[in-house]
């Protein structure tokens, strides 16, 4: 299992590395098991950018591995199999049901 990537918009070329901190606008998709319905996005009105440190298993696996892969500017989609989402435990605060696939949509806003 793991996660694909569809790059949308390509970026700068600028990867980050494992204990960067990373800031992304993300849109995650495949709230109730349904990958076309929209559970969270920063770009809701009072949300802002997500700011997290890439690669030390502070986030979920997909982003974890699937951030890593991306650069500065880069629009992509990564699609996660429930093992690199939120596994069997699911989030159902957010609609996110156990062993869920999720795809988010992130864009990389800027790398430290």
């Amino acid at each position: 299992m793991g996660y694909t990537k569809t790059i949308l918009r390509e970026g700068s070329g600028q990867k980050p590395s494992r204990g960067n901190t990373v800031t992304v606008h993300c849109t995650g998709y495949g709230k109730n098991g349904d990958l076309n319905t929209k559970f969270w996005s920063t770009k809701d009105p009072g949300q802002q950018p997500f700011t997290f440190q890439i690669g030390v298993g502070g986030v979920i696996k997909g982003w974890d591995e699937g951030v890593l892969t991306m650069s500065l500017g880069e629009i992509a989609k990564i699609h996660c199999s429930p093992d690199y989402a939120y596994g069997s435990g699911g989030f159902p605060s957010w609609g996110i049901m156990p062993n869920s696939e999720l795809i988010f949509e992130i864009e990389v806003l800027s790398i430290k």
